[in-house]
């Protein structure tokens, strides 16, 4: 059975397209199960639909359409459960369509194929005698739709979208809130088999470049196939081994070679075997061998990518694009061009994940998780973003384009409105004052400007610099870096966060492979481990901030008191070593921690008696708390930072805080989001730190509401039992003070 599962699954992965992979499952688990009949009805507008049988009339298909109120198949996907009948035609929701021709069959399995909670058809296997499928049947027919459900969810998207040219929606989750209109530039889309056929002149050269090509696409291979076998996805690993099969030179490799030594040049020649045999392949009869051909267009499209888009892309387009790729890593997003940069659309990633964080504090629209926008051909076409709804138009029509300039005008309008302010104190109307500092580290040096208006810099990631290089950069290079950071926040406080790698922040250099990242060796965990790293980092602190009081320093990511102790340790040995080098004395910065690991919050009385302050870090507090990963789309939804119990803890922070004297602050995304930033002042935090994008925004508000009505509504919030409820009450508020407008435009 297990050999079978992997077959069909396979099979109908490597389909593409919606009806042929829909005509493989039904043809081979017909076969596999042994039954007389297997169709598949297909949910298209609260209606199931007959779209694959074998057994059935095969002109009913598409014909035949039912509500999920009707049938015995509506009844599956209503119950979400499989039902199993000796005889169909006994129960009462039985309905029979003439035209589907199925009156000889009694016996009836079926089962919902769902995908993240949502149904998205159903599978059903019949047979004439009246009997039970057996719970080995059942099990192996559940086990294949719940395989089957992600590939046949993408390739049901894939067929709505049938004309470009014609305006397409695509939705995905709002990372970065606001609107763009640019063309689009895709990174890491699919590439063309259809290449120009183009005549080499040196044919040694051209050969030695196709096998240079080949070689970097069997490393890529090789390294996904060993991935997945250490996951024990053996299964999976094996569909790569099979392409690297197909490279070798007795296989398509060979033939690419050939190809090449008749005079064509290496593109040419991989789309001219690769069309060729995809021809072949198509006009077989036997569905398995027809899919064969999509095997033959990845692997040419693989081995053109390497010899079109070889290494890392140098990006600098001539006009602000929106950039779409399969994932937008914070390196790359660190060096495009702010200027060339109007938004951001991946199918991957979080909202949470660091380029989504990097893109609110750039004040890009982003939206990610964006199904199959890399299936459809969209580079270079004009694009709208409506990052707030999580949408992107392509191809949107000139009264579409029209809206949404006037909306952007309006979005600027508010902007000048907000800016009007960012010089005024952010003070209650009951007159709480309220600091409002910035996170900033996007670029190694920072203008003046980036203080402006805020009451200094409150996390300044000092990851991003050593992102930029490629290697560990030395002592002096870091003091450069913190010296122009602590003179552009002129005499305001600078908190410079140690180095925090690990997670979805990953050195080039530095590579950390780990089955979960997120729980592992990150943050102050790495740095105290690499002690020669690490006292680095501390001596271009400590010597950048001199004889002043201006910087801080924070460490990421503790989880226990021994952490704080070896630090303090390592930075005395760093300060005293200053002092007898430079015959000076150096101020001895304040030193704070990250809370963002739940463990610390139970220990804040010890904190206390170590350090000076405590930045909460809301972003992991959340993922630990919900035991979410942020970066996985299957749970990313789960990812709540207004769920009641998160903002409890956040209560249980403040005033735990508050009665050992130790100074607070927020610096988490929360801190820079309207419902976010109310909250916390409510709670009695007086000190957020945020993206320069949010600050005046955040300003504007604080100086509109009292803490006393603050207080009042927090008290019906911590009552609440989800996220959604609160934000509804803080709907309401914003509502009542005539604030609403101000969340989105």
């Amino acid at each position: 059975m297990l050999n079978m599962l992997r077959d069909i699954t396979q099979a109908v992965a490597r389909a593409n397209s919606l009806e042929s992979a829909l005509n493989i499952l039904v043809s081979q688990t017909r076969i596999a199960m042994a039954t007389h009949c297997c169709s598949i009805y297909i949910l298209e507008q609260h209606n199931l639909v007959l779209s694959a049988t074998e057994g059935l009339e095969k002109s009913a298909v598409g014909r035949v359409s039912m509500p999920l109120t009707e049938g015995l198949v509506g009844l599956v996907a209503q119950r979400e459960e499989a039902i199993n009948l000796a005889d169909a035609r006994i129960h009462p929701r039985f309905k029979l369509f003439p035209e589907a021709v199925e009156e000889d069959y009694r016996a009836f399995l079926a089962v919902p194929i769902i995908f993240q909670k949502l149904v998205v058809g159903v599978i059903v296997v019949q047979q004439p005698e009246a009997r039970q499928f057996s719970e080995n049947e059942e099990a192996f027919l559940m086990t294949l739709a719940a395989q089957l459900a992600v590939v046949i969810k993408s390739l049901k998207h894939k067929a709505t979208i049938t004309n470009v040219q014609q305006q397409v929606v695509f939705n995905g989750v709002t990372a970065s809130s606001g609107i763009a209109i640019a063309h689009g530039l895709v990174l890491g889309g699919t590439i063309s088999l259809e290449q120009p056929e183009l005549h080499c002149v040196d044919i040694d050269s051209e050969l030695l470049r196709l096998k240079q090509a080949m070689q970097r696409c069997s490393d890529m291979l090789s390294a996904i196939s060993q991935r997945f076998e250490r996951e024990k996805s053996g299964d999976v690993a094996s569909i790569f081994t099979a392409f690297q099969l197909l490279l070798d030179e007795s296989s398509l490799g060979g033939e690419y070679a050939r190809e090449v030594a008749l005079g064509w040049q290496p593109e040419s020649a991989v789309s001219r075997v690769s069309l060729r045999y995809i021809e072949q392949f198509l006009a077989m009869e036997d569905p398995y061998l027809k899919e064969r051909a999509s095997d033959i267009r990845e692997l040419g499209q693989k081995v053109l990518r390497q010899l079109i888009e070889p290494g890392r892309l140098e990006v600098d387009p001539d006009k602000p694009v929106i950039l779409v790729a399969n994932e937008v890593d914070a390196t790359l997003l660190a060096e495009f061009p702010r200027q060339k940069l109007a938004g951001i659309v991946t199918e991957r990633g979080g909202v949470n994940a660091h380029a989504a964080i990097l893109a609110r504090a750039l004040g890009v629209p982003a939206i990610v998780g964006t199904d199959d926008v890399l299936s459809t051909d969209i580079d270079k076409k004009l694009l709208v973003l409506n990052a707030t709804r999580g949408q992107l138009l392509v191809s949107p029509s000139p009264a579409v384009v029209e809206e949404y300039q006037l909306l952007l005008d309006a979005d600027v309008e508010k902007q000048k409105q907000f800016s009007a302010e960012l010089s005024l104190p952010s003070v209650t109307t009951d007159g709480q004052r309220i600091q409002l500092y910035l996170n900033a580290g996007l670029l190694s040096g920072i203008a003046s400007e980036i203080a402006e208006g805020a009451d200094g810099i409150g996390l300044y990631r000092t990851e991003i610099p050593f992102m930029l290089h490629q290697r560990f950069p030395s002592e002096s290079e870091q003091i450069d870096v913190y010296k122009r950071v602590l003179s552009a926040a002129g005499e305001r406080p600078v908190v410079m966060r140690t180095l925090d790698v690990g997670g979805d922040k990953p050195l080039p250099y530095f590579p950390i492979k780990e089955d979960n990242p997120f729980l592992g060796w990150r943050g102050i965990r790495l740095s105290l481990d690499h002690p020669e790293l690490f006292l680095v980092q501390l001596r271009a602190m400590l010597q950048a901030g001199g004889r002043g009081n201006q910087l801080q320093i924070l460490l990421p990511m503790v989880s226990n008191l021994d952490e704080i102790d070896q630090t303090l340790a390592y930075l005395e040995q760093a300060f005293t070593e200053l002092n007898q080098e430079l015959n000076t004395i150096l101020v001895r910065p304040k030193v704070g921690v990250m809370l963002e690991v739940p463990a610390l919050l139970y220990q804040l009385q010890d904190v206390a008696k170590r350090v000076d302050f405590v930045s909460v870090g809301s972003n992991d507090l959340t993922q630990y708390l919900l035991a979410v990963d942020r970066n996985n789309p299957s749970v990313s939804s789960l990812f709540d930072s207004y769920h009641p119990g998160i903002l409890r803890a956040l209560q249980l922070a403040v005033d735990e805080c508050h009665q050992y004297d130790l100074d607070v602050s927020v610096c988490g995304e929360l801190a820079g989001e309207p419902y976010g930033a109310l909250l916390l002042v409510a709670m009695g935090y007086r000190k957020l730190s945020m993206n320069q994008a949010s600050l005046a925004r955040i300003n504007y508000i604080v100086r509109r509401v009292s803490q006393q009505d603050l207080s009042e509504l927090l008290k019906i919030v911590l009552r609440q039992s989800n996220g959604q409820q609160v934000r509804t009450l803080l709907g309401q508020f914003m509502q009542t003070h005539d604030l609403a407008d101000l969340i989105n435009p």
